[in-house]
C-alpha cells in the first residue's frame, strides 16, 4: 500500500475508532487543541494533576506532551504520565516548545527525553536544532534559525533520541533516522494565529493512535493538518480570525479523497503517490 493511502485508511480509522488523545499541554491553546482533536475526529481530554495523570493516560489512545506554559510540577506530571504510557505501549507525542530559549526549557526537554521512551517529537527546526546540540537561535517560542537544514536536523535528531522527528515549517519533514519525507502541503495564514504548531501536536497523535508505524502517522498527521490549512485559508479570505474559526470546519470535513488528492509528500529515492520518482533531499 502506497503511503498516501495509508495515510486516508488511517484517517477514517480516526474517525471510526474517535481514541482519547491525552494532552498536557500549556494554557494558552487549550481550546484550540481540544477542538482540533475533537473535529479530526478523536477524543480529547486535557488533564496536568500528577493525582490522575497516570490513570488518565493508561487509557488513552495517545498522549501528548507540550511544555509550552512549563512549570516544574506539569514536568513531574508529564514524566509520571509518560511512564505510564511506556507500560502501556501508549505513544508519546513531544513538543519541546521554546527548547533552546531557556535553561529549564532544555533541561525540561532533555529530562522528557530521557525518562519517557517518547515516540515522535514535534517541533520548529530551531528547538530540535538546540535538542541535537546543532547551533540555533530560538526567540521566546519562535525558531530563528539553525546551522544546518531541517532534513539533517531531523535526522540527526532522531538518530540520537531513537524516535521519529517531525519539524513543521514552510516544508514539514519527518525522519525516523533511516525514512525521510518532506511535506509541501500548508499555508502561511497558519503562521499568523496562535496554537497551530499545538494543534499539529493532537493531529499527529490521533493519527499515532491509530497507526502503529510512527513515522507514517507523523507524516500522515501533517499532511492532514497542512491540507486542512489550505483549505481553510481559502474559505477565510486570508483573513486570521475568519481563519482560525475555518481550521475547524476544514479538520471536520477533511475526507480521505482529500488525502488522496491533495497531498504533496516526498520520499527521497521511493514513488511518490503521483507516480513520479522523488529526488533525493538534503
Amino acid at each position: 500500500m502506497k503511503l498516501v493511502e495509508k495515510i486516508a485508511e488511517d484517517l477514517s480509522a480516526i474517525r471510526e475508532k474517535r481514541p482519547l488523545v491525552h494532552s498536557i499541554t500549556n494554557y494558552v491553546v487549550m481550546n484550540e487543541t481540544a477542538n482540533a482533536t475533537l473535529c479530526i475526529g478523536a477524543l480529547p481530554i486535557m488533564s496536568h494533576a500528577k493525582e490522575e495523570v497516570e490513570e488518565m493516560a493508561g487509557i488513552a489512545g495517545a498522549l501528548v506532551l507540550n511544555i509550552g506554559t512549563l512549570s516544574p510540577d506539569w514536568i513531574d506530571a508529564m514524566e509520571l504520565a509518560g511512564k505510564r504510557a511506556n507500560e502501556k505501549n501508549i505513544p508519546v507525542i513531544l513538543d519541546p516548545v521554546g527548547a533552546g530559549a531557556t535553561k529549564l526549557r532544555i533541561d525540561s526537554s532533555k529530562r522528557l527525553l530521557e525518562k519517557v521512551r517518547v515516540s515522535i517529537v514535534r517541533g520548529n527546526a530551531a528547538e530540535l536544532a538546540a535538542l541535537a546540540g546543532i547551533t540555533s537561535e530560538v526567540r521566546g517560542v519562535e525558531s530563528m534559525g539553525a546551522s544546518e537544514t531541517p532534513v539533517n536536523i531531523a535526522k540527526r535528531f532522531a538518530s540520537a533520541y531513537g524516535c521519529t522527528a517531525a519539524i513543521t515549517g514552510a516544508v514539514d519533514v519527518v525522519s525516523d533516522g533511516s525514512r525521510t519525507a518532506q511535506i509541501s502541503n500548508g499555508h502561511v495564514m497558519m503562521s499568523k494565529v496562535v496554537g497551530t504548531g499545538c494543534m499539529s501536536d493532537v493531529i499527529v497523535a490521533a493519527f499515532a493512535s491509530v497507526e502503529t508505524d510512527t513515522f507514517t502517522a507523523a507524516v500522515g498527521g501533517l499532511a492532514a493538518f497542512g491540507i486542512a490549512g489550505e483549505l481553510a485559508a481559502s474559505a477565510s479570505g486570508n483573513r486570521p480570525g475568519t481563519f482560525h474559526l475555518e481550521m475547524y470546519n476544514a479538520l471536520y470535513a477533511l475526507t480521505p479523497e482529500d488525502i488522496l488528492n491533495r497531498s504533496r509528500i516526498e520520499v527521497p529515492n521511493q514513488v511518490r503517490h503521483d507516480g513520479k520518482t522523488s529526488l533525493p533531499s538534503g
